[in-house]
């Protein structure tokens, strides 16, 4: 598989490229370029100092890293996070500290979430007056059948 070209600049040299950690990764990893500390419960838009251009008919998807959430409980508010193809802006991170009790501190370059690039089909909506049946219906949460307490 060929890899897709995504043109990138960084707010400073001194930025690390996304990169991936292993071959076969899905994601590359997303860096911090400020030092910052999460109080218990705080939530943080933190820059990663990467900006984008993607082709058209790809996105950008910033996933939390599963490392920073089993150790610290740090996960991303809106994850995935989309980085559209027409944004040229910084990629930040919404980052939130779930632990009860314990502060997070992150250093300038830990890594911070993963950048996941994806192809995208566009949708062209038909509005109706009613849709098919299925066999699921218009049941929504919690309505496949598992019960709980």
């Amino acid at each position: 598989m060929r890899p897709v070209e995504v043109l990138l600049s960084t707010t400073d040299p001194s930025v690390p490229v996304p990169s991936y950690a292993h071959p076969g990764d899905a994601g590359a990893d997303l860096t911090t370029r400020v030092a910052l500390t999460l109080a218990p419960g705080e939530r943080a838009t933190v820059p990663t100092g990467v900006r984008i251009a993607l082709p058209d008919g790809y996105v950008a998807l910033v996933h939390p890293r599963s490392g920073l959430a089993a150790k610290h409980g740090v996960t991303v508010v809106n994850a995935p996070g989309t980085v559209d193809a027409g944004y040229r802006g910084e990629i930040s991170v919404t980052l939130l500290n779930t632990d009860a009790s314990e502060p997070v501190t992150l250093a300038v370059g830990d890594r911070i979430a993963q950048l996941v690039i994806q192809q995208v089909e566009r949708a062209h909506f038909v509005q109706v007056d009613s849709l098919p049946g299925s066999h699921r219906g218009d049941g929504g949460f919690g309505s496949t059948g598992v019960s709980g307490s």
